[in-house]
């Protein structure tokens, strides 16, 4: 018989092992979506430091997954399964979706039409951000205000802000949805790539103390963790500012 009729040779037990390890890694990311159902179930029911811990793993997901991907060839095992597009619809549900209907079921915003509207109107902002095909840049930034909307509304419990400042805020965040700034991406970002990833993991570490430590956290370990979104924005400034290239550029001549 002619080897062309016997069909396709069958998997090996590496190519099997390599395909069950690639799905395992979307599995993993999928999770974040049963997560953020949780988030919004607790959110209705009041419990807001349930809701602050399944952010806290919904982030630890996000921040592993992409590194899992990478590490099992996760593209190439399984060209025909889009792992970006799985990954921008969980972050779109946990970090934007799952937040403002804690802050909004909460009474962390404004009462009234003003409330919803300002619940409402990060969705559609984000709706643009995680559909924008430059995003996630080549250089590994992204490219405007990346939907954090889970980080403030940590913060806005965790210091008991105001909800007019929560609002203003919410507006301002809004606006730099639009602004072409370069945000770092902490698990690949490369200049400062080390101490951005010590930094970020001690900054978990922060929010889990925080938040076991509410509804009156330590205001040492409260102000420790804005030092990190200081140090963040203000390197993802100054890297946009002074890209790597221009900054060698200026350095030499």
């Amino acid at each position: 018989m002619d080897a062309t009729e016997t069909g396709p040779a069958p998997e090996s037990t590496w190519q099997r092992r390599q395909r069950l390890a690639a799905a395992s890694v979307h599995v993993y990311t999928a999770t974040g979506s049963v997560l953020a159902l949780l988030m919004v179930h607790y959110s209705y029911k009041g419990e807001v430091e349930t809701v602050l811990w399944l952010f806290l793993a919904a982030m630890v997901v996000d921040g592993t997954d992409g590194m899992l991907a990478r590490r099992f060839h996760v593209k190439r095992v399984m060209p025909s399964f889009d792992g970006a597009l799985l990954d921008n619809i969980v972050d779109y549900m946990t970090y934007t979706l799952a937040p403002m209907a804690l802050l909004w079921s909460n009474g962390y915003l404004p009462g009234g039409a003003l409330g919803g509207i300002l619940a409402c109107a990060p969705l559609l902002a984000s709706c643009y951000q995680f559909c924008r095909s430059d995003a996630k840049t080549d250089d590994h930034f992204f490219l405007g205000f990346p939907s954090y909307w889970n980080i403030l509304a940590f913060y806005v419990i965790a210091t008991g802000l105001g909800t007019t400042v929560t609002a203003w805020l919410i507006v301002v965040l809004i606006i730099l949805v639009f602004v072409p700034i370069k945000y770092v991406y902490p698990s690949r970002t490369e200049p400062m790539w080390q101490v951005t990833f010590v930094l970020t993991g001690l900054w978990f570490a922060a929010y889990a103390v925080i938040v076991a430590g509410l509804p009156d956290p330590n205001e040492l370990v409260v102000a420790a963790s804005v030092a990190y979104l200081v140090y963040y924005t203000g390197l993802s400034l100054y890297l946009t500012w002074y890209p790597p290239v221009k900054a060698a550029r200026a350095a030499a001549g």
